[in-house]
């Protein structure tokens, strides 16, 4: 005998209330729903989508990269204090020399980790 998709929705739902738990529903394009992907899609089509157009996949590709990494490098959030939420890192100096340099015996591995 062979069940289909429908049986499984029914029994899932009878194990569901069986044990006494609910079932979240969140409504599609309801941003009290899933505020953070809602926010995150309008973003993405009023500073992207609808200020681009792509001639090719290859393009495409291109700008989305760009806009992504000015989103999460520069771009100021609000919920951040107007501050990117992953600024890049520049170092000023070099890093010492014995960075990333394997240790040569077990004395300097434990020294390394002080």
């Amino acid at each position: 005998m062979r069940y289909g998709p429908q049986f499984a929705a029914t029994a899932g739902k009878s194990w569901i209330r069986g044990v006494g738990a609910r079932t979240a529903f969140i409504e599609p394009g309801s941003p009290w729903e899933n505020g953070y992907v809602e926010s995150f899609n309008g973003k993405l089509r009023d500073e992207l989508l609808n200020a681009e157009v792509f001639n090719t996949l290859a393009e495409a590709k291109v700008l989305i990269e760009q806009w992504r990494r000015h989103y999460n490098t520069v771009r100021p959030h609000s919920s951040l204090r107007y501050r990117p939420s992953a600024p890049e890192v520049l170092l000023t100096s070099p890093l010492p020399s014995s960075v990333g340099q394997p240790p040569t015996s077990s004395g300097q591995a434990a020294a390394m980790l002080h």
